[in-house]
């Protein structure tokens, strides 16, 4: 039987990726964003698999619900969950717009939270499961300046590597993906493009296959690159207000 991946920020960067590596294996896709058209030519251009679109704003109150509703009437057994959908701002706590930075904490936290838990139940039936949340570097130390982001991040790492330990009983991975600087448009929308941090972006394909491989063999936490990994490594050891420091350093424009 075909294995069905629901896959949300599906429209583009990681989560266009994720499809093409999916898609390519013969899965079954559930590609979730806001913007309907770009999931309809995902559709259009996948022609021998079948490809359900679902155009819904995962900051909205509801929508994770609204998801689950859909993809039970259309009776879809789940295999995969890909939490891509997310974003960040750069700027001051104080100076950016409070309702953005509300918005972000439900679509980076509270979104990925509820469609896991609406879809563990499917995942728990298919008997081999997983869960890919992509989280991000700046999971591993405060960041001044992207303060909200880091801290989603931060809490998308935790929440995964507990749910990780809770489900290895029912033979369902989750894998934490934590990518630095990748050239997606979150570069544009949370205005990065030119800080020290986004100076060797990495592409979003490779980033993208290195998470793919990772979910697929049950790995847990995977960084993408050479000098992410030190940096996480790092930021382990250096006390919190050091690491604090550097965050907002890389954070600066060239």
């Amino acid at each position: 039987m075909t294995k069905t991946a629901v896959i949300t920020g599906a429209s583009s960067g990681l989560g266009l990726e994720f499809v093409k590596l999916f898609a390519n294996d013969g899965y079954n896709l559930v590609v979730i964003a806001r913007n309907e058209e770009k999931l309809l030519e995902i559709k259009r251009d996948f022609p021998d698999i079948n490809v359900t679109v679902i155009a819904k704003d995962l900051s909205m109150p509801n929508a994770s619900k609204e998801i689950l509703d859909e993809i039970q009437t259309k009776k879809i057994s789940v295999d995969v969950l890909v939490n891509n959908a997310g974003f960040g701002l750069l700027g001051s706590f104080e100076s950016l717009n409070i309702e953005q930075q509300l918005n972000m904490i439900h679509l980076n936290v509270s979104s990925l939270t509820e469609l896991t838990y609406h879809l563990l139940p499917d995942l728990k039936k298919s008997k081999s499961g997983k869960i890919l949340n992509v989280a991000s570097t700046a999971a591993f130390q405060p960041g001044p300046n992207m303060a909200v982001y880091y801290a989603t991040k931060a809490y998308v790492l935790s929440f995964s590597e507990a749910l990780a330990e809770e489900l290895k009983e029912d033979n369902i991975t989750v894998t934490t993906l934590c990518p630095g600087a990748t050239k997606t448009n979150f570069s544009s929308v949370a205005k990065v493009e030119n800080t020290k941090m986004f100076s060797n972006a990495m592409s979003s394909d490779v980033v993208a296959q290195q998470g793919y491989h990772a979910l697929m063999q049950g790995k847990g936490v995977v960084i993408t690159g050479g000098f992410n990994k030190v940096g996480a490594l790092a930021a382990k050891f250096l006390p919190r207000r050091t690491a604090a420091k550097v965050a907002k350093l890389v954070m600066k424009e060239n």
